[in-house]
């Protein structure tokens, strides 16, 4: 990553009491990884010095109508103002104010998967997020994955910086050692596999079930997996919930998720592609073997704690399973593994905070130095 990729504002103390407003239109349905960023990284931030106003919505309409025009004409009355889009898009107006606008990019999905979208996706979101990755100038994103690509299409004269999230430990899973301690022993050939995220295309559930077919070919007849998942769009709910070797749980509270991830032997990722993966770090707080493809988002996310694999191949990556679960101790070595790896993405991601904290300080007295942020 090159030095211009992580240009960073100059950190400039913020004047007193300078007002922020923070786009929580998006929040309010099913708390999902881009909810959680918002909600860990900027909800709960205290901007020093700073009059936070949340700006949040009531319904679909509303939400549409503050994100589009109310927040262009906050900008407009409030000309020193910062203005933070954690989750969606912001309105294409707000480029007038590219100066005074910060954005948080989860992935460039919006851009590069259209074939994976979903309706509303494509009709009320692609285009706005073209607009503001071409237009706006800074940014922040959750991992050197995302950077590296927005880099690559961001304006010439973009600030770019990494803002990872902290995992913690959404589900209360128990550590390891007392979890697995009291969990019966399994029936031989017996594996129970576990999924997280939306039930729709680019999570590649399809690869994920051919991988169990093929597990269950060499010799775990009893094997199964749970995908813990709202239902999603293309069809995929329908596809899947045919066949015997799968559950879809839907979406479940974290008391309820807690008890099928804790039950599981290990956690399977089959997606086409991810921003970050939040959820293959929120698992490891449960000791589980991460199993996923073999990508570089993955490795960046995982580390040395990955078994990976390629899910275009399910004998190979089924295969690649089987050696893992057969030395007698790998239940510990895969704990001992996941836990140091929150520990190492955890160290990361505070670094990451400390930094962020004095590039929006400094953006914040460059709004109120400049007032009005048009085109700086």
């Amino acid at each position: 990553m090159t030095d211009a990729t992580h240009a960073r504002v100059t950190a400039v103390p913020a004047p007193p009491r300078q007002r922020v407003y923070l786009d929580l239109t998006h929040l309010g349905r099913h708390v999902t990884g881009i909810e959680r960023v918002t909600i860990e990284q900027f909800e709960k931030v205290a901007f020093a010095s700073s009059d936070v106003r949340q700006v949040g919505a009531n319904g679909i309409l509303s939400m549409i109508l503050r994100q589009q025009l109310l927040l262009p004409l906050l900008a407009v009355l409030h000309p020193r103002a910062l203005f933070v889009f954690p989750g969606f898009p912001p309105s294409p107006l707000m480029r007038l104010f590219r100066g005074r606008v910060v954005m948080y990019v989860h992935d460039l999905f919006l851009l590069t998967r259209r074939q994976d979208l979903g309706l509303k996706a494509r009709l009320y979101m692609a285009w706005p997020f073209a607009r503001a990755v071409a237009g706006l100038r800074y940014f922040l994103t959750n991992s050197e994955k995302t950077l590296a690509e927005l880099a690559a299409v961001a304006p010439s004269d973009a600030r770019l910086a990494l803002y990872r999230p902290r995992v913690a430990n959404l589900f209360g899973l128990e550590p390891p050692t007392a979890h697995r301690a009291g969990h019966p022993a399994r029936e031989p050939g017996t594996l129970r596999l576990v999924a997280l995220g939306t039930v729709e295309p680019r999570k590649n559930y399809p690869a994920a079930l051919a991988i169990a077919d093929a597990l269950a070919g060499l010799g775990f007849a009893g094997v199964q997996i749970d995908i813990i998942g709202r239902e999603g769009w293309g069809g995929e709910t329908e596809r899947l919930s045919s066949h015997p070797r799968v559950r879809l749980r839907g979406y479940l509270s974290a008391a309820e998720a807690k008890a099928v991830i804790e039950s599981a032997d290990l956690y399977l990722c089959t997606s086409h592609d991810e921003g970050l993966g939040l959820p293959l770090l929120e698992v490891q707080y449960a000791g589980l073997a991460v199993v996923a493809p073999d990508a570089p988002v993955f490795r960046e996310v995982l580390g040395a704690s990955g078994t990976f694999v390629d899910p275009t191949r399910p004998e190979d990556a089924a295969r690649a399973i089987a050696h893992l679960v057969a030395a007698p101790d790998w239940r510990q070595r895969a704990a001992a593994a996941a836990l140091a790896n929150v520990a190492r993405w955890n160290g990361l991601a505070e670094g990451d905070a400390g930094r962020v904290v004095e590039s929006l300080a400094g953006q914040l007295a460059t709004a109120w130095r400049d007032g009005t942020g048009r085109g700086s």
